[in-house]
């Protein structure tokens, strides 16, 4: 039995939450998997993994054993990267894990790009609105926008972009330009479904908040957007979201003096010594090409 592989093949079943997805990580086959998984209980004479239906998960062994399995092939592949620093070119699977919209607008087409650059690489490209912790989901690197940064991991700073009112000309034509903060209070004002009541405004009198309601909420920024476009009210958003749009006049800029607070964008990995050389490269290439995503709006 080869110890190494079978001990890779395991934890990735275990993080990956399937023998077919463990496969596909490892570039072979899902019998495969199954049988160096098995070689390795026999050869505990324990058994590590509890197969059903929907899926499968480590027993009480299984999980103790994956503690220690995962550090060790950390170490691992540290030691090989170390080992092949100055000689190697960048290869292997990259998992990234982005919000839906950025990814949707924007990271799609850096990763296909990343792609014509680095032909060794594979990348899957996991779209998530939700946090995906990388240690727990076996993420190499991860987008986050806004929110708590995890303190276990490494967050390198990669974007500031400025929140701005928009509508789009057919609201503004029916329902009039607000001229004010407080004129905000007669609008149709959407927002996220997380988001609390109330508005956060830097204007030239300094921050002033207004205590707007919300008809409707979404929890897809997507759909939040489409919503503008489709005229039906007034929406606080990222200027990296609207800036192809205003410079089209699908949107308009509403209180143009007046901006919401900023949004951070922050690349998480794992903070370990030796990054492999492809989690390397990709993250100097995400933190070059998304902070050249539009600051301003016109």
């Amino acid at each position: 039995m080869d110890t190494l592989r079978a001990i890779a093949a395991f934890t990735h079943s275990v993080e990956l939450g399937s023998l077919s997805a463990a496969a596909r990580a490892l570039g072979t086959t899902q019998p495969t998997v199954s049988k160096l998984v098995m070689q390795l209980e026999q050869g505990l004479g324990v058994r590590l993994l509890r197969r059903n239906a929907a899926g499968l998960s480590p027993t009480e062994e299984g999980q103790r054993f994956y503690e220690r399995t995962r550090r060790m092939l950390e170490d691992y592949d540290e030691a090989v990267a170390d080992a092949r620093e100055g000689i190697q070119k960048p290869k292997g699977l990259l998992r990234v894990s982005a919000p839906v919209t950025m990814g949707q607008r924007h990271l799609n087409a850096m990763a296909l790009e990343f792609l014509d650059r680095h032909p060794d690489i594979e990348l899957e490209l996991l779209l998530d609105d939700h946090f995906v912790d990388p240690l727990e989901a076996r993420i190499d690197v991860s987008l986050r926008l806004g929110g708590a940064l995890p303190q276990h991991l490494v967050a390198r700073h990669v974007g500031t972009w400025p929140r701005v009112l928009v509508a789009s000309p057919a609201y503004v034509a029916t329902r009039g330009m607000p001229a004010t903060p407080e004129d905000l209070l007669t609008h149709d004002y959407l927002r996220y479904a997380s988001g609390d009541d109330g508005l956060l405004l830097d204007g030239p009198e300094g921050l002033v908040t207004v205590p707007v309601k919300s008809r409707y909420r979404v929890n897809n920024a997507v759909a939040l957007f489409d919503s503008v476009i489709g005229g039906a009210g007034i929406s606080l958003q990222p200027t990296w979201m609207v800036a192809e749009s205003l410079a089209s006049e699908q949107l308009v800029r509403v209180l143009p003096t007046y901006t919401g607070p900023v949004q951070e964008a922050h690349l998480l990995y794992a903070p370990r010594r030796h990054q492999p050389l492809r989690v390397r490269v990709l993250v100097d290439y995400l933190s070059e090409r998304i902070a050249q995503l539009p600051r301003g709006a016109s």
